[in-house]
């Protein structure tokens, strides 16, 4: 890592959609910029590019098959401590997997046929007790403008740290009761504010259709709940994600936890892990994280290839999600006491140099060793 000390006092972060960083990055050029990418031959991107139905249809099927067989064997053996090992199958494969089915199929890539990508993205947003239409205009944002202070509203690891509502959050508590409460004001047809600095004004009476549409169905499943004097039918569609959300959190802190923020060099926030099978299914490979901001259109199944492709322009990746950690937490920390504090990851020798621009001392993180 290479090091760069400042005396400049650490910069507070007003993460504030409509508060003065968010006016402090559009008055720099950080807002809607124009990101570093890594070049690749117009041939070979389109090729890269190229959507396919057999790839997300051959996943869909097993993520399905996994929900079926883990969720019959819990209610078989409900009552009985066996459901716990089938529980915790499904639980990972409802909220976990939900919430990268719900990205991938939200970009509109993994499948070709438009009606599959939009039908498992409404079904993943309700998973994941998300309101399609506010997080389709979210995750846009997130790609305009990513871990730009003030007009992300998808930072996750905000500086300092809020340990205690990111640790609770491994058992999914802070994400599931803000989520349940922002759906519940949107059925009554109130929306905050910062929601509405990036929901297009023809989208907001959507927003309230789709919150009532999927209350209601959390309602049915309640009362079912009620009929049957059971909580079988709760512990099935809605608490999947409290107790399967720990894998979501375990890989989403890594996509940026610890890499700077204000700059327009996704080599620079953004991380990309070596995982295991098994995770990278449930991940859909969004471990390749850096390749997937570079060129979000990519389809997940492709984005192996395009590692290899830009690999050399790229900072080495971490090896494991163990050894991710070890270089994230130890920032993290340091953040807690300089919230400037950020990891500058080494580039390989065939790298073009960083896209550092930064306006104003605001903008500059304190990147060191």
């Amino acid at each position: 890592m290479t090091a760069s000390n400042f005396t400049n006092p650490a910069t507070q972060r007003d993460y504030s959609l409509t508060g003065k960083s968010a006016i402090t990055a559009a008055e720099i050029g950080l807002a809607s910029a124009e990101w570093y990418h890594t070049e690749v031959p117009r041939k070979t991107m389109k090729e890269l590019m190229q959507r396919r139905d057999g790839p997300a249809i051959r996943d869909t099927v097993v993520w399905f098959g996994i929900l079926v067989f883990s969720g019959l064997g819990a209610a078989y053996f409900w009552g009985t401590s066996w459901r716990f090992p089938f529980l915790f199958v499904y639980g990972l494969f409802y909220a976990s997997a939900a919430d990268s089915r719900w990205h991938e199929c939200g970009h509109g890539t993994a499948f070709k046929t438009r009606w599959m990508n939009e039908a498992v993205y409404q079904l993943a947003s309700f998973m994941m007790i998300r309101n399609p239409v506010t997080w389709r205009w979210s995750h846009t944002r997130h790609h305009t403008d990513t871990i730009i202070v003030g007009r992300d509203p998808e930072i996750v690891v905000m500086r300092p740290l809020a340990v205690l509502s990111t640790v609770s959050n491994f058992f999914g508590v802070a994400d599931f009761w803000y989520s349940s409460k922002e759906l519940l004001q949107n059925a009554f047809g109130k929306i905050d504010e910062e929601r509405l600095v990036f929901i297009p004004g023809m989208e907001v009476p959507k927003v309230t259709r789709a919150a009532r549409v999927h209350l209601a169905i959390y309602a049915i499943v309640v009362t079912l709940s009620l009929y049957l004097s059971s909580w079988l039918p709760v512990v099935l569609v809605i608490l999947p994600r409290l107790y399967g959300a720990w894998h979501q959190e375990l890989v989403g802190l890594l996509q940026h936890g610890g890499l700077a923020d204000n700059v327009i060099d996704h080599r620079l926030n953004t991380r990309t892990v070596y995982m295991n099978p098994i995770s990278r299914f449930v991940y859909w490979n969004m471990n390749f994280h850096v390749e997937h901001h570079m060129f979000p259109m990519v389809p997940y199944h492709a984005l192996p290839r395009l590692h290899q492709l830009i690999k050399h322009d790229l900072p080495a990746p971490n090896t494991s999600i163990f050894e991710a950690y070890c270089e994230m937490v130890p920032a993290i920390l340091k953040q807690l006491r300089n919230p400037d504090y950020a990891i500058k990851r080494e580039l390989p020798p065939t790298a073009k140099p960083y896209r550092e621009q930064f306006h104003t001392n605001e903008s500059l993180p304190n990147f060191a060793a």
